[in-house]
C-alpha cells in the first residue's frame, strides 16, 4: 500500500484500522436497546421515546410488514420527514428484510413517480398530508399499498384523511404487530439496505446501492473519529433531512449506535426551533450544512446573545463547501469544533473529515477516515497517481463504498473501476494528507480557454464584508464562449454595487477569474440539505437572456 501521510495527522485514539461488526443495520438499535434501555432515543416536539420502546415498535412493524407480504430484498418507499415515524419505518423495513427507498419530501409528483417506478416500490409510507397526492398518482406507478403515517406517542396529526381499501395507518400496523411473532429474516452484511438516490441536480437521479456493511462501517468509522464524545451521554441535533444519506447516517444511525438522544427537527429552516432545542436539550453533536451554520451566525437573537450554545462539542459540516469565515464565527459563538468533512451518496455517507482535536486546515475536507484509501489521479487518463499539490480527480476505496447503481450497469462500470470509486470531484492533496476539493468536473468554467474553478471565486467574494452568500458559475458569452457570473446575497440592510464586488475580486485574483456580471438576489435557490442549485441559477440566467 502506498504511503498514507494522513495517518500521521490522526487524533490520538483514532485507530488506523478498525474491526467492523458483521451485523445488519438494525442490530445497532437492538444493541443500544440492551445497553441503554431507558435512555431517551428520540425527542420530537417535546415527546420522548426510549431505545427499548423504539426497538419494540420496530419489531412490531416488521412483523406486520412480513404479514403483508413484504419479502427480503423488496424496496419500500419512505416519504416521511424528520419525525420518530421515519426512524420506526426505517428500522421496521430493514428488520422485515426490505430495502429503504427514502424520498425527498420536497419532490413534486413527477419526481416521486420517477423514483418509485425506477426502484419498483410497491409499498410506500407517507405522511397524511401527502396521502391524497400519492393516491392520485398511484395508478401510474408500481405502488400497490400506502401506509399512512399517523401519531406516535400522542404527536397530533394536522389532518386525518379517510383511507381507501387496501391502505393502512402506521399505528394500526404497530398495534397488529403486538400479536405477531418478530420476523427472523436472514440478512447478510453484503445485502442491500438502501437505494440512495443522488440529488438529481446534475441530471437524472441514480439509485446508489448501499449495503448493510456500508452503513455499519461508516457509523463505526465516525464514532471512532469523534474521540471526545462518550457513549450514552450525548445529544445529537438532527436538522438535516433523514431522507438524505447524510442525515440518515451521521444523524440518526450515529446517534443510535452511540446511545445518544436525537432531537428531530422537521424543518431545517426553522432556526428558532433549532436554537431553542440546542439550549433546552444541551445538544452536544450537530451535523449540518454551511448555510445552516451561517444562518445561526447571523441570526438576530444569536447576535444579541439570547441563546446559550456552549453545550456544543462537535459539528460535522458537509454537502457544500464550508467557508473559513463561517467556521471561525461559529466556533467563536459556541466554543465547539466545526469540522468540514466530505462524502457522497455512493459511499454512504462520509469518507473524509478534519480532526476533532487536531489541526483543521482552512478550505480542506480533512483526512481520509480509517480504512479509506484516497488518491488524486490524472484528468487525462484517470489512472496516473499524481504527486501532492497536483490537481486531478479524487478516487477512493473503503468499506463504505457502494456496490453499484440500481439497474445502471454502464454507469456502475464508469464510476467503479477496479475497486475504486471515481467521485467526479476535482481535488488535490497536500504533503500531510489533507485533501481539498477544487470543484466538480462539470462545474469548471472555461472563459477564453482559461480554467476557472467556481469555489475559488466564491471564497474570494465571501471575504467581502458586505456579502452573506454567493454562488459562481459559467454562463454563455458571445466573445469568450463562457464567462464568470456571480450571484450575491448581501447581509441584511446592506447595499453594494456590482463594481464594488468586481474591484474586490480584481485586487485578489487574475483578471480572467473576475466575474463579468454580478447579480444581487435576496436568496439563492437551494436543496433542503443546503446545496445551492447552481444549475438552476444558470438556467434562470439563460431564460432571461432569451426573453
Amino acid at each position: 500500500m502506498p504511503d498514507q501521510p494522513w495517518l500521521r495527522k490522526y487524533d490520538p485514539g483514532v485507530p488506523q484500522h478498525l474491526e467492523y461488526p458483521a451485523v445488519p443495520v438494525f442490530e445497532l438499535l437492538a444493541q443500544s436497546a440492551r445497553r441503554y434501555p431507558h435512555q431517551v432515543c428520540t425527542i420530537y416536539q417535546g415527546k420522548k421515546m426510549t431505545f427499548r420502546e423504539l426497538d419494540q415498535l420496530t419489531n412490531r412493524l416488521a412483523a406486520s410488514l412480513v404479514s403483508l407480504g413484504v419479502a427480503k430484498g423488496e424496496p419500500v418507499g419512505l416519504l416521511i420527514g424528520n419525525t420518530p415515524q421515519f426512524v420506526i419505518a426505517f428500522m421496521g423495513v430493514l428488520k422485515a428484510g426490505g430495502i429503504v427507498v427514502a424520498i425527498n419530501m420536497l419532490y413534486k409528483s413527477r419526481e416521486i413517480v420517477n423514483q418509485v417506478n425506477d426502484a419498483q416500490v410497491q409499498l410506500i409510507f407517507a405522511i397524511s398530508e401527502h396521502y391524497p397526492a400519492i393516491k392520485e398518482l398511484q395508478a401510474g406507478t408500481s405502488i400497490r399499498k400506502i401506509i399512512v403515517v399517523g401519531p406516535v406517542k400522542g404527536i397530533p396529526l394536522r389532518s386525518k384523511p379517510n383511507l381507501s381499501a387496501g391502505d393502512a395507518w402506521l399505528d394500526d400496523l404497530l398495534e397488529q404487530g403486538r400479536k405477531l411473532e418478530s420476523p427472523h429474516v436472514d440478512i447478510q452484511p453484503e445485502d442491500t439496505a438502501i437505494y440512495q438516490y443522488t440529488g438529481g441536480t446534475t441530471g437524472t437521479p441514480k439509485g446508489a446501492l448501499g449495503t448493510h456493511r456500508n452503513l455499519v462501517a461508516n457509523v463505526v468509522q465516525f464514532r471512532h473519529w469523534l474521540v471526545d464524545i462518550k457513549d450514552g451521554h450525548e445529544t445529537v441535533l438532527v436538522a438535516i433531512p433523514l431522507f438524505h444519506v447524510y442525515g440518515m447516517v451521521l444523524g440518526m444511525l450515529l446517534a443510535i449506535y452511540s446511545g445518544a438522544s436525537m432531537v428531530l427537527i422537521p424543518n431545517p429552516r426553522d432556526f428558532q426551533a433549532i436554537l431553542k432545542s440546542i439550549q433546552d436539550y444541551k445538544v452536544t453533536i450537530f451535523p449540518g450544512v454551511p448555510t445552516l451554520y451561517n444562518a445561526i451566525n447571523n441570526h438576530p437573537e444569536v447576535l444579541k446573545g439570547r441563546h446559550n450554545l456552549s453545550s456544543i462539542k462537535a459539528c460535522i459540516s458537509g454537502s457544500a463547501p464550508l467557508l473559513t469565515e463561517t467556521k471561525q464565527r461559529f466556533e467563536a459563538l459556541t466554543g465547539g469544533k466545526l469540522m468540514e468533512g466530505y462524502g457522497l451518496s455512493e459511499a454512504p455517507t462520509a469518507t473524509h473529515c478534519n480532526p476533532m482535536l487536531g489541526e483543521n486546515r482552512p478550505g480542506s475536507i480533512g483526512l481520509p477516515l480509517p480504512d479509506v484509501e484516497a488518491r488524486i489521479v490524472s484528468l487525462e487518463d484517470g489512472m496516473t497517481v499524481l504527486a501532492p499539490g497536483s490537481v486531478g480527480e479524487l478516487v477512493l476505496t473503503g468499506p463504505q463504498v457502494m456496490k453499484g447503481y440500481h439497474n445502471l450497469p454502464v454507469e456502475t462500470r464508469q464510476t467503479l473501476r477496479e475497486g475504486w470509486l471515481y467521485t467526479g470531484d476535482i481535488a488535490k492533496m497536500d504533503e500531510d494528507g489533507y485533501f481539498y476539493i477544487v470543484d466538480r468536473k462539470k462545474d469548471l468554467i472555461k472563459p477564453g480557454g482559461y480554467s476557472v474553478w467556481p469555489r475559488e471565486v466564491e471564497e474570494i467574494i465571501k471575504q467581502h464584508p458586505k456579502v452573506d452568500e454567493v454562488c459562481v458559475a459559467g454562463v454563455p458569452d458571445t466573445y469568450r464562449g463562457e464567462t464568470v457570473k456571480a450571484w450575491v446575497v448581501l447581509k441584511p440592510g446592506i447595499t453594494a454595487s456590482e463594481e464594488e464586488i468586481r474591484q474586490h475580486c480584481q485586487s485578489l485574483m487574475a483578471a480572467f477569474k473576475v466575474p463579468t456580471e454580478v447579480e444581487f438576489r435576496s436568496e439563492l435557490p437551494k436543496t433542503l440539505v443546503g446545496k445551492v442549485l447552481r444549475r438552476e441559477l444558470v438556467s434562470q440566467h439563460k431564460q432571461k437572456k432569451d426573453q
